[in-house]
């Protein structure tokens, strides 16, 4: 499906408000983090949610969420101590967080899991959105399941072409690594996807 109302804007004061007024009305955006692009919806909308799996034909995996700081975080997870000691050292940042949830949001998001997956995002743009969104957004690679994560808006509007409403363009992100993810909803601490962030930094943090 193509949305012809696409729009490109800025990383302004206006254009970012205007990013984030979208998604309250339940709209989906691209914009920059901390590695490459994402697409952003607010994660307790079923028809936002389900248009984000749409778009990028998957439906079997959860959601990610980029939350705007640790207090924001705390109002959707349970945090434990090993989390609290984590997201200290690496937020803002590209780790990934998996813990037990405190709210319901649509299967779209949990695909019937009870946990999230949570980051802080160290890119100002990705904070700011999520701030003026209500705290947290959803924050999925903006490409199809499957293809490479994209650096820069341009790649990402001749991929997805019109299936978004707005591309908020920050210039090339860093890429890279796509954020490490860490399974703490357990009893072991599981390390889902490597990343920036590698197992021994994790323990080093972990023991220090």
């Amino acid at each position: 499906m193509e949305y012809s109302t696409m729009k490109v804007v800025g990383t302004d004061d206006e254009s970012i408000r205007e990013a984030a007024a979208t998604i309250r009305m339940g709209g989906v955006i691209v914009y920059p983090t901390e590695t490459f692009y994402g697409l952003g919806c607010e994660p307790s909308d079923p028809d936002a949610t389900m248009r984000i799996c749409r778009i990028k034909e998957r439906a079997e995996n959860p959601l990610p969420l980029i939350c705007s700081d640790i207090g924001s975080a705390r109002l959707v997870v349970e945090f434990n101590p090993v989390a609290e000691k984590l997201a200290k050292r690496f937020w803002p940042g590209p780790l990934t967080l998996v813990l037990p949830s405190k709210v319901t949001y649509p299967m779209w998001v949990t695909h019937g899991k009870n946990t999230l997956g949570i980051r802080v995002s160290s890119n100002r743009t990705a904070q700011r959105i999520a701030s003026l969104s209500g705290g947290v957004i959803v924050s999925t690679s903006a490409n199809k399941s499957g293809k490479s994560p994209h650096n820069n808006a341009r790649d990402v509007i001749q991929e997805l072409g019109r299936e978004v409403d707005i591309v908020v363009d920050g210039g090339y992100t860093p890429g890279g690594e796509s954020s490490t993810v860490l399974d703490l909803s357990g009893e072991e601490l599981w390390i889902i996807r490597s990343g920036p962030i590698k197992g021994s930094d994790i323990i080093k943090a972990i023991k220090g």
